[in-house]
């Protein structure tokens, strides 16, 4: 590992030697600590964040960028109690929540599902794995292929998340505990240290106790974040920062579905929402990871910026499943259950450099981007099938968990993956109120590797080499109003998310494309609220889908599109309420075959989250979150799974003893309301959580 460690960053010498090799786009934004950052990540008021360097790689205003984004400031984190991934984007619109087979994050974007187009202040991070908030300042959520920042994959969009950085003129030490009615708690710390005003230590450290309402479910996560960052000289910044976390819980794939008549759509099964589907003790997935980042950013002249990054990343992780794997039988009231073990290894590098130049020519203003990214991916995964004694029949009546062990390799493989990207983007002024957004990316995706399970073994492997576009033009009646419309592709190479393996068919198969078209408007209504509208169609081809039949596999489906319109409402309606609303509504279909309906994509999705302030001590929160009905998996047939519609309401009480110590409550699912929250697939669905509460603590010194 040491020697591929050295010649990884004798590339990156190379090629910062030869003008700037791999940027980082961090995103910039007020602190929550009210200080200085060394490494600035963008400004927010409260729940509107009105810059980011995230959406383009360079530092331009939310009005000024031809796409929907929506932001998630660490103050909304704090007052939602997030925790998790599902838990911030289950109140961001258009975006769904996937169970990723209890192991893991997995979303829908404008109907595509992925689990890899993650990012951590704009470098991939595309494990499949459980991402944590402690040392989060804010979540972006990208919207529509954005290839030319990000590369391949984010046919729907993207989520970034950017992290806290050490502060320069603020010397603290914050702690949080909290604890939930289902006997789940955590503990937290935040501690910030400047050092002769030239450099800061940050130190972000958590342990979670995990717990549900689902019988066997439990586990424990706890991580932990050291950062430096120091200025060098007057225009340069360092910083350096290293992660580990080790993640280990019970993997639960839910509730299995049943028919409900004849020519009808399945349903989940009703009844049994803390029934474990799994085998006690058997079912778990463990995570170990080790995530060093350094980032540089500096000025080369007055108007020409440079900022570096390089990522590395070890992970070690595995899972073992036993899950639902048919409908219930209702003859007998049995479901037939499977199972398999998966332990993967992986290793992560990535550079990536940014060289943004503001220049005036023949009177426009120009911010021009150039671009470079290189990575390095090292993939090493087995799965094993299993053997259940005395069978895989599981009884309703009698719930009696069988037996399980693994003793069939069904699969094998080690894969290699280097990329390049080179990628030119204009930011062009044409007076106060015209502006075009206009670029080229050009990626290399080289894939190698071997399938030891045949005799003799199979190598597989492919080159892509594609180049992307994104062109948009942005009208500015006012300063505060923006209009505009935008066009953008990307793609994804056929080794699918994880690029563990290629069969023989996907190897001569093109890439799956996905072309974006969208208008939109957004407006500043004070610079403490904004509102945005967006119309989309998002078009798909050579798509693939997995197969509701086959949970390991998957099938082609040929070209989808998705057409919607995104609506929203973030900020202050009065000095002491603050908001973050928005709907959207979506169409997802097999283009020709209008009754194949993307999974998981609800047609209808409306979050409202509110916070009013009685006075500087008391304040309270109300939120509402709902789901039209969607397809558990694609639709194909009359009986698939269908999830119906809910509304969810939350609640919270905010109470400040004194400017150091602060309390909170927060209700979830104040009605009690019975509801399915997200599916992997047909028959594996997870069960909304009943009425519960979670109080919290926070310390500040």
């Amino acid at each position: 590992m040491l020697g591929q460690l050295r010649n990884h960053c004798s590339l990156i010498a190379v090629g910062l030697i030869l003008g700037g090799l791999p940027a980082a786009a961090m995103a910039e934004e007020a602190d929550a600590q009210d200080g200085t950052t060394i490494l600035v990540i963008g400004k927010a008021d409260g729940y509107v964040a009105t810059q980011t360097v995230t959406a383009t790689k360079t530092d331009t205003l939310l009005i000024d960028v031809p796409q929907s984004i929506q932001v998630v400031t660490r103050q909304r984190l704090d007052d939602q109690a997030n925790y998790s991934m599902a838990d911030v984007l289950r109140y961001v619109p258009g975006v769904t929540i996937g169970q990723g087979e209890g192991n893991r994050d997995q979303i829908t974007l404008r109907g595509q599902n992925t689990t890899s187009d993650f990012f951590l202040d704009g470098v991939r991070d595309d494990v499949q794995y459980y991402r944590g908030l402690y040392n989060i300042e804010r979540v972006e959520v990208l919207k529509g292929p954005y290839a030319l920042i990000f590369g391949r994959g984010g046919g729907g969009g993207i989520i970034n998340r950017v992290q806290k950085t050490p502060i320069a003129d603020q010397s603290f030490v914050a702690g949080r505990a909290s604890a939930n009615t289902f006997g789940a708690w955590d503990v937290s710390a935040d501690i910030n240290m400047p050092v002769n005003g030239a450099a800061a230590f940050r130190l972000n450290a958590a342990y979670e106790r995990l717990d549900n309402h689902r019988d066997y479910y439990g586990g424990e996560r706890y991580a932990i974040n050291p950062y430096v960052a120091a200025r060098l000289g007057e225009s340069w910044t360092l910083g350096l920062s290293y992660e580990y976390v080790n993640d280990d819980r019970v993997t639960d794939r839910g509730v299995p579905s049943v028919a409900t008549a004849a020519g009808r759509p399945n349903a989940p099964l009703k009844g049994y929402d803390s029934q474990f589907f799994g085998v006690p003790g058997v079912n778990r997935t463990t995570l170990e990871a080790h995530i060093a980042k350094l980032r540089l950013d500096g000025d080369l002249a007055d108007n020409l910026k440079l900022s570096t990054s390089l990522l590395y990343g070890d992970y070690d992780k595995l899972y073992v499943n036993v899950f639902a794997n048919s409908a219930v039988n209702t003859a007998n009231n049995t479901v037939a259950l499977d199972a398999y073990s998966d332990p993967t290894k992986r290793k992560n590098f990535v550079a990536q450099s940014n060289l943004v130049w503001d220049v005036k020519t023949g009177g426009l203003d120009h911010k021009i981007l150039l671009g470079l990214e290189y990575g390095h991916q090292e993939s090493s995964n087995k799965r094993f099938n299993r053997v259940f004694t005395p069978s895989n029949t599981f009884s309703l009546t009698n719930p009696v968990f069988p037996a399980v062990t693994f003793t069939t390799l069904s699969r094998e493989t080690r894969s290699d993956v280097t990329f390049f990207s080179a990628y030119v983007q204009d930011q062009v002024s044409i007076g106060d109120h015209l502006d075009i957004v206009g670029g080229l990316r050009y990626d290399r995706f080289k894939i190698r590797g071997t399938d030891f399970i045949p005799n003799p073994d199979r190598t597989f492997g492919r080159t892509d080499d594609k180049v992307s576009p994104r062109i948009g033009l942005i009208v500015k009646p006012r300063e505060n109003v923006s209009i505009y419309a935008s066009y953008s592709q990307s793609f994804l190479p056929r080794s699918g998310d994880q690029f563990l393996t290629l069969s023989t068919t996907q190897e001569n198969l093109a890439p799956e494309k996905f072309t974006n078209y969208e208008i939109g408007a957004k407006w500043d209504i004070r610079p403490d609220l904004n509102a945005t509208v967006a119309l989309f169609q998002l078009d798909r081809t050579n798509a693939t889908t997995p197969d509701p039949n086959n949970v390991t596999a998957t099938i082609n489906i040929g070209k989808t599109r998705t057409r919607g319109v995104e609506l929203a409402l973030v900020g202050r309606i009065l000095p002491q309420w603050q908001i973050s609303g928005g709907y959207t509504y979506q169409d997802p279909h097999l283009q020709g075959n209008d009754s194949v309906r993307l999974s998981q994509v609800p047609k209808h999705q409306v979050a409202l989250w509110n916070r009013y302030d009685f006075n500087p001590s008391v304040g309270v929160g109300l939120g509402m979150v709902h789901q039209s009905s969607q397809f558990a998996a694609i639709r194909t047939s009359a009986t698939t799974t269908r999830l119906p519609a809910f509304t969810r309401f939350d609640a919270a009480l905010f109470l400040k003893a004194n400017d150091r110590i602060d309390f909170q409550v927060n209700v979830e699912n104040i009605f009690d309301t019975g509801y399915f929250a997200d599916a992997h697939n047909n028959n594996n669905i997870t069960t909304g959580a009943p009425i519960n509460a979670r109080f919290t603590a926070r310390v500040k010194f």
